[in-house]
């Protein structure tokens, strides 16, 4: 059965989508038959893998609002083990039309729950929002992936979304657990992404990622062709990242499973981190106003750095 695992920050430009994208596609080469979902109205998921807007297509709306069978809906990425249900603009009317509708946390749950046979991973791709879809993705969700850029105001961000995190697992999914924190936008040639990478690694410890992903032309690049950066330039630092960084969530199933509770208690001790953050006046322990912020490449390989990057 499927691990499903939501990639969500209620801050834009974060990394959600690149992450999306190019961690599907690395689990899809890793033999793990992967399923990415485009939650988000923009869509751009579904352009970064290579679809165009096209109106007659169906996508996700349909499944969450017009009970169409996902299976419908479904495309193949074009990778070998990847598939994606698409997103479009309609979604933007689909989180008005939830409002009313009976169990409407629950409607993509539903939606997915005859296929999680079908993949070992299903990676959500949320907006940068906590409305509807979000809550839908989070509900539906075994764990949350957090992208969190190496920038000044990261552990606030960070504080902000834990706190939210907790309120959903005592409400919406009790079973919902930290997946990881993943450091985006990392520049090794700057104070200020060291300062945060450290702070964010006392904070939260094993549960940061140790894989980074840095700042990175073809990673930006990449989805204005399409595809994702492995398949564009293989020997770049954004698709080692992200390769590196599947080989790290498989490694971290494997534990799972054979270790049984060995990360149950994630829930408990990201609320414990938070709290200590919110502690520190938001984990402002870092002197990043004084520290250069420029780009390894000058391009950013999170979402929204740049028109080129497909990301939300």
């Amino acid at each position: 059965m499927a691990r499903i695992i939501s990639i969500a920050n209620q801050k834009g430009g974060v990394g959600k989508t690149t992450t999306a994208v190019n961690l599907g596609a690395s689990l899809a080469a890793s033999d793990q038959k992967t399923l990415i979902i485009d939650c988000d109205p923009q869509g751009n998921t579904t352009s970064a893998l290579g679809f165009p807007k096209d109106p007659a297509r169906r996508t996700l709306y349909q499944a969450l609002i017009l009970e169409e069978s996902i299976e419908r809906i479904t495309l193949d990425a074009q990778v070998e083990g990847l598939e994606l249900i698409p997103s479009d603009k309609n979604l933007v009317g689909a989180a008005v039309e939830l409002v009313n509708m009976e169990n409407r946390e629950y409607r993509l749950k539903a939606a997915i729950a005859g296929i999680r046979d079908k993949y070992e991973y299903v990676l959500i791709d949320c907006p940068p929002a906590l409305d509807l879809l979000t809550l839908n993705a989070l509900a539906a969700s075994d764990s949350v992936l957090v992208p969190i850029q190496c920038e000044y105001l990261a552990l606030e961000g960070v504080s902000e979304l834990l706190d939210t995190l907790m309120r959903l697992r005592r409400t919406i999914n009790p079973t919902l657990a930290i997946e990881g924190i993943l450091l985006t936008m990392y520049d090794d040639r700057t104070t200020l992404s060291k300062q945060v990478a450290a702070d964010l690694r006392s904070f939260f410890g094993g549960q940061v990622f140790e894989t980074v992903i840095p700042r990175n032309v073809r990673l930006a690049e990449a989805p204005s062709h399409g595809m994702p950066v492995m398949f564009y330039d293989i020997h770049s630092k954004g698709a080692e990242s992200y390769v590196q960084l599947a080989k790290e969530v498989i490694t971290n199933a494997q534990k799972r499973v054979g270790q049984g509770s060995e990360r149950a208690d994630q829930g408990t001790r990201a609320e414990s981190a938070a709290a200590a953050i919110a502690g520190a006046d938001g984990g402002r322990t870092i002197t990043g106003p004084n520290s250069s912020t420029t780009g390894g490449d000058g391009t950013s390989g999170g979402d929204g750095g740049s028109s080129s990057s497909g990301a939300s």
